[in-house]
């Protein structure tokens, strides 16, 4: 008798678990279809991911040596949400981001032993001659969550999408100074931020990057404005054209992305202080060291709106500052 009181008891909690868990699946899809909504937004940017030059290493046969190729990175990131992944190996992080430097890095490693095994199953007589491309690559991820008043730096991103030349280092260069200095000129308007580092060797430096930029862009319904490594692609969304947004939007976010040869050390504090600082250090990359740039935002469409909630959701490594 005691035994199958137990069993009920224990069915009744299962079901009841269960019925808990159904509620918050329905609540989630039903009763806030806003997070399921995302805003349009814009895309603007270029990248030129060419093979460093470097000099020439040559391996002569006869004298019993071979070479071995080593790629070392680490991963800095700030305002991370959860603890470092795989902290034995020194890579720290969180997010996306993290976790595709991390598989980069992985997959980066597992390429070098292939070529190792291939190096050493040549004849002791063979010239081996490559070009050395072990040269790291730092990735850049800011990104601010501003009021919904800064519609002036909404129509700054949208204006330089629209006259930029996006095919050059010296283009992006000035694209993204012009966007910096729109930041710097509003700081009463910043609400939330977040910056992430990280280095990966230049041979998945561009593979990571797209990565990166395909989980951002991902977050928009469409991109209204466009203007990447020269094309300017028109949205064929028919609802929402580009334009100012609902007057009630609460927000605005902007992400920017760069791939560049300097090694900046940027701070991972939330504050205005020291984002105005990481902002200067972006600026200050030259045109030389730029590889790659990209800069998104939204909402872009007239009449949309970016609600708090829907920024979090969208956007869960953002600090309040």
């Amino acid at each position: 008798m005691i035994k199958f009181i137990r069993f009920n008891l224990i069915k009744r909690r299962r079901i009841h678990s269960f019925l808990v868990v159904l509620s918050i699946i329905f609540s989630f899809l039903f009763l806030h279809p806003s997070f399921a909504r995302a805003a349009s937004g814009g895309r603007i940017g270029g990248s030129n991911f060419q093979v460093p030059s470097a000099p020439r290493v040559q391996n002569y046969g006869g004298y019993g040596n071979s070479t071995f190729r080593g790629y070392g990175s680490g991963y800095r990131g700030g305002g991370l949400g959860f603890p470092f992944l795989l902290p034995i190996f020194g890579f720290g992080g969180g997010g996306i981001f993290g976790f595709l430097i991390l598989m980069s890095i992985v997959g980066v490693i597992v390429n070098s032993f292939k070529n190792s095994s291939t190096f050493s199953s040549t004849t002791s007589n063979s010239v081996v001659s490559k070009k050395e491309t072990s040269t790291n690559v730092s990735l850049i991820q800011f990104q601010i969550g501003l009021l919904a008043s800064a519609k002036e730096i909404q129509e700054n991103l949208r204006d330089l999408a629209n006259n930029s030349n996006t095919s050059t280092s010296v283009g992006l260069q000035r694209i993204l100074q012009d966007t910096i200095l729109s930041l710097l000129r509003k700081p009463e308007l910043w609400v939330y931020s977040n910056v992430e580092t990280g280095s990966v060797p230049f041979a998945s430096a561009e593979s990571t990057f797209n990565r990166i930029s395909i989980a951002e862009r991902s977050k928009l319904s469409a991109e209204l404005t466009s203007n990447y490594s020269g094309q300017i692609l028109k949205s064929n969304n028919n609802e929402v054209d580009p334009g100012e947004s609902d007057p009630t939007n609460e927000f605005i976010a902007i992400t920017i992305l760069i791939a560049t040869k300097k090694d900046l050390r940027l701070s991972s504090l939330t504050n205005t202080e020291f984002i105005t600082e990481d902002l200067k250090l972006l600026a200050s990359i030259s045109s030389n060291d730029l590889i790659a740039l990209e800069i998104i935002w939204q909402p872009e469409g007239k009449g949309e709106t970016l609600r708090e909630e829907e920024l979090i959701t969208q956007y869960p490594n953002l600090k309040h500052l």
